[in-house]
């Protein structure tokens, strides 16, 4: 029987990938905080170490939230729950007789610049800089830092995951149901997204093929920019008319409701590349297809 290791599994990707696995007849352990149903806890090294023993993957999804206000405190709780988490998991992975065969460490595509000219790759996307870029930065580096040579690394530059019951898409449904779906900011900015189920696929795609290396862009081919985004919303739930909400509003908006303006002002268009070199297919690869996939399961 195969086994994998999932950090951070009561979340909604966590919590996917263990249904998924377990449904396909492997054994998944997981790791977490102190008193949550895990096999081993944060800061208990050498139980880290025995749970990850011969396992055939390792994913790493610990960290906390981005989508609150980032003042000092949550800044260093982002930032830390992450570096520290990804540090000890190389200690502990480091300390197998039998290390995983590959560790796939959580990343985030919004470490490339605001692009609106141009697509991000992994051989040619360009990094942009402030407090988000500085914490994919920063994750990246420490899980390169890892002394693991047994093992191959993979950073995840995940995009916007949607899927049923995921959360994600909850405050444009709303939006647009009370009249407000149309575009936000500009509209302009560009929105690279992936249905959980390709993530899961795509995930698996790159466990079969030893021969990729590096970062992988985790990402729908067809990038949509947010006009596009909040019609199809709008199309999903059948409202007829959006207003479009100025960037001042959204700005004033997300101080209201705790969250940061850049999570829908950044332009993020992420291209898949080598996703797209070595073969994969999406199940979802249209957007509107897709929020249709994810309301429908959301109301059955």
């Amino acid at each position: 029987m195969k086994t994998a290791v999932i950090a951070g599994a009561t979340g909604f990707i966590g919590g996917h990938f263990r249904h998924e696995l377990e449904a396909a007849g492997w054994r998944v352990r997981t790791i977490g905080r102190t008193g949550s149903a895990t096999d081993a806890a944060w800061g208990d090294t050498a139980a880290i170490t025995e749970v990850l023993e011969s396992a055939d993957f390792l994913l790493n999804l610990a960290g906390k939230s981005v989508s609150c206000r980032y003042n000092a405190r949550n800044k260093a709780e982002i930032l830390q729950s992450r570096l520290e988490t990804t540090a000890e998991l190389g200690r502990a992975v480091a300390g197998c007789q039998v290390p995983p065969r590959d560790w796939f460490n959580a990343s985030t595509g919004t470490i490339y610049r605001d692009a609106r000219d141009r697509p991000q790759t992994e051989y040619d996307g360009e990094l942009g800089s402030g407090f988000s870029v500085d914490v994919a930065r920063g994750w990246e580096e420490t899980l390169a830092a890892a002394s693991t040579p047994l093992t191959r690394k993979i950073p995840l530059r995940i995009t916007i995951v949607m899927g049923p019951g995921g959360g994600v898409m909850r405050p444009f449904v709303n939006l647009a149901r009370v009249g407000l779906g149309g575009p936000m900011g500009s509209g302009r900015q560009k929105y690279s997204w992936i249905h959980v189920q390709d993530l899961f696929r795509a995930v698996m795609l790159v466990h079969e093929h030893p021969q990729i290396t590096g970062p992988v862009n985790i990402g729908s081919p067809n990038v949509v920019d947010n006009r596009e985004l909040m019609a199809e919303v709008r199309r999903a739930v059948k409202a007829p008319l959006g207003l479009p909400t100025p960037t001042r509003l959204l700005k004033a908006g997300a101080v209201l409701i705790r969250t940061e303006s850049e999570l829908v002002l950044k332009s993020r268009w992420v291209q898949p590349a080598k996703l797209q070199d070595a073969g994969f297919t999406w199940q979802h690869p249209d957007l509107g297809e897709a929020l249709a996939d994810i309301l429908a399961a959301d109301r059955g």
